[in-house]
């Protein structure tokens, strides 16, 4: 399990009252509250609201508070495309520094992948299968990068987001076929296709939930 700090917990809370709408576009972000709701001080809490101001999520403005802000379409879409980009850069990374366990680690995973519809299994399988990529990448700078990085689905993408099994399991068996022909550049560009798909999914559920700004 990975262990959150308080800050990070308060910014998935916040991020789920977003994602059921009882947070709305323009709403103020009830500090106090939050902080008696989960037991905690108004420390964590401003914590939290400094993430979410990075990512998009709230605005905060001196003297008044913190109030819910929209990402938009072109934000979501960019978020997967660098997800693809750093993936992408990393699998790149992985097929030059080449080990014997890679091709077949992944193929294990893609194995076990095929067929299964459990989102917290397939969730599991989809970290172990970019874990061993990153892992065989060796490189410290891109999990720097990674680290900085949060979903912006909070909960198991795969449970809420619909039709994202079947992407991650086109898109991973396409990223093992180019690591074992050692095509570097095929397997970025594969890796930027499935994160590319996985964000207009994304997009297309935040629209159904009206997540967006209404059009001016």
């Amino acid at each position: 399990m990975v262990r959150r700090s308080s800050g990070e917990q308060v910014a998935l809370y916040l991020r789920r009252l977003i994602f059921d709408g009882r947070l709305r576009q323009g709403d103020r972000v009830p500090q106090d509250e939050i902080a008696r709701t989960l037991g905690i001080s108004r420390i964590p809490v401003r914590e939290a609201l400094l993430t979410l101001e990075r990512e998009g999520w709230v605005t905060i403005k001196p003297h008044r508070g913190a109030f819910i802000g929209a990402l938009d379409e072109a934000a979501v879409r960019d978020h997967y495309t660098l997800y693809g980009l750093i993936y992408g850069f990393a699998a790149r990374r992985a097929i030059q520094r080449h080990t014997p366990e890679l091709a077949a680690g992944l193929a294990a995973i893609c194995a076990a992948l095929d067929g299964e519809s459990d989102p917290a299994t397939v969730g599991r399988l989809n970290h172990d299968f970019n874990r061993l990529i990153l892992e065989t990448a060796s490189s410290p700078r891109l999990r720097a990068v990674l680290r900085a990085m949060v979903g912006i689905v909070p909960g198991n993408f795969f449970e809420l987001v619909p039709g994202s099994v079947e992407v991650e399991r086109a898109g991973t068996a396409a990223v093992l076929a180019a690591v074992r022909a050692g095509d570097a550049d095929r397997a970025a560009e594969e890796y930027a296709v499935m994160l590319s798909r996985q964000g207009d999914l994304v997009v297309e559920l935040f629209k159904s939930r009206d997540l967006f700004p209404a059009a001016a």
